[in-house]
C-alpha cells in the first residue's frame, strides 16, 4: 500500500500483548514520555495507505483496546466499498499459496489487497502459530498489498473474533479486495461464508473422498470451488464427486450454480479462471440482489455479537456467574423448571 510521508506523524502505541487491552499501554506511554494513540490520526494515515497506521489499527481491534468503539466509529464512513473473499479448505490443499496467486493475480488488475491470514493461536503467547506471511514473501515489497497474521485465540468457526473488525480497516485504508483466509476448515469451521461476500473452497486430490468433502459441511458454503493441486492423480474424479454433490442441492431457477476450476497454484495455472468465476459470482449477486443481502446479514452478525459481548460483560459485573449457581441449584432441586429460572436471570439484567 502506499506509504505516506507523513510516518513521523504517526502516534506511538505501545504493545499490549496477546488478549490484553491496550488501558495499560496508554498508560506506559504516558510514563516513558510518548503520545496516546489518536484515532483520528491513525484513521487519517491509514486511509493515505501508511502500513504502520493500518497495524496500529488492526492491533487495536484484535486486542479489545478501549479506544475500539472510536476506531470503528472513525472507520465505518470510509468502508463498504472493499469486496471481500473468503479462502476456507482443509489444512493441506494449498490455501496460502493460492492466496498469494490470487494476490499476483489482483496486482496484476492494478488492484489494492489486503490479505487477512487467520491462524491457530499459540497456547503459550496467544499470538498466530502459523504466520501465513511466509508463505507470501514475493508481495512484501508490493506497497499496495497489506498482508496481516491474525490468531485466532480459540476462537471456533474459522476466524478470529475480530475479523469483521479488521476487514473493515482494510476496506476504510483502501483496498479493492479483501481476502480472509481460514485457520482451515473442519466440520464446524464455516463462519467464513458470513463474512465474505464470495467464499472459495479449496480442494486438492488425496485429501479425502466425497463423502468426507460432504461431512466436512463446505457444500453448504461455496460460491466457487477450487481443486487445486490438478496435476495429481485424482483431481479429475474430485471434480466429478464435487460436481455430484452439488447437482445434489435443491435449486430454483435463477439461482446461483457454483463453479468448479481446476488450478495448479504454485504455478499460477487457473488463477485468472478463479478470478473469472469470482467476477461472475459478484454479477449475479449484484443483479439478484444478493450482494445487499449477504452485507446485510453480515452487518446484523456484527451487531448481534457486540450486543451479546456487552450482556456478557453486565453479567459478569453483576456477579452473574454466583446467581447462576443458585438457579442451577434450585432447578437440581426441583424447586423451579429451567425456563423460570432464566427468566429471572434476564430480569436481573
Amino acid at each position: 500500500m502506499t506509504r505516506s510521508s507523513s510516518v513521523s506523524r504517526a502516534p506511538e502505541l505501545t504493545d499490549p500483548g496477546p488478549g490484553r487491552g491496550v488501558g495499560g499501554g496508554a498508560a506506559a506511554a504516558a510514563s516513558t514520555g510518548r503520545r496516546a494513540p489518536a484515532v483520528a490520526e491513525l484513521v487519517e494515515l491509514a486511509r493515505k495507505g501508511e502500513p504502520r497506521a493500518v497495524a496500529r489499527l488492526i492491533s487495536l481491534v484484535e486486542n479489545a483496546s478501549p479506544l475500539l468503539r472510536e476506531v470503528t466509529a472513525a472507520l465505518t464512513p470510509y468502508a463498504g466499498g472493499a469486496e471481500v473473499l473468503g479462502i476456507t479448505g482443509a489444512p493441506g490443499v494449498g490455501k496460502s499459496t493460492s492466496t498469494s496467486a490470487l494476490v499476483g493475480a489482483l496486482r496484476t488488475q492494478g488492484k489494492r489487497v489486503g490479505v487477512l491470514a487467520v491462524d491457530p493461536s499459540s497456547p503459550f503467547t496467544g499470538g498466530a502459530l502459523l504466520g501465513d506471511r511466509v508463505r507470501m514473501q514475493e508481495h512484501f515489497t508490493d506497497r499496495d498489498v497489506y498482508i496481516r497474521s491474525m490468531a485466532s485465540r480459540g476462537h471456533l468457526g474459522g476466524l478470529a473474533w475480530a475479523t469483521p473488525q479488521a476487514v473493515r480497516v482494510l476496506d476504510a485504508a483502501g483496498c479493492d479486495v479483501v481476502l480472509v483466509e481460514t485457520v482451515g476448515v473442519g466440520q464446524s469451521e464455516v463462519d467464513v461464508a458470513g463474512a465474505a461476500d464470495t467464499t472459495i473452497v479449496l480442494l486438492a486430490p488425496g485429501m479425502g473422498d466425497a463423502i468426507q468433502v460432504a461431512k466436512a459441511g463446505i457444500l453448504e458454503i461455496g460460491d466457487v470451488y477450487v481443486i487445486n493441486k490438478a496435476d495429481r492423480d485424482g483431481a479429475d474424479q474430485l471434480a466429478r464427486d464435487v460436481r455430484g454433490m452439488l447437482g445434489l442441492a435443491g435449486r430454483e431457477p435463477g439461482d446461483w450454480r457454483p463453479r468448479i476450476v481446476k488450478t495448479i497454484a504454485d504455478r499460477g495455472e487457473g488463477v485468472d479462471e478463479v478470478l473469472q468465476a469470482v467476477e461472475e459470482h459478484r454479477t449475479w449477486m449484484a443483479g439478484s440482489g444478493e450482494l445487499d443481502r449477504r452485507r446485510q446479514a453480515r452487518a446484523r452478525g456484527e451487531i448481534e455479537a457486540i450486543a451479546l459481548t456487552v450482556l456478557r460483560q453486565r453479567f459478569d459485573d453483576l456477579h452473574g456467574n454466583a446467581r447462576l449457581d443458585a438457579l442451577a441449584g434450585q432447578v437440581l432441586a426441583g424447586e423451579q423448571d429451567p425456563y423460570a429460572a432464566a427468566d429471572q436471570l434476564l430480569a436481573a439484567l
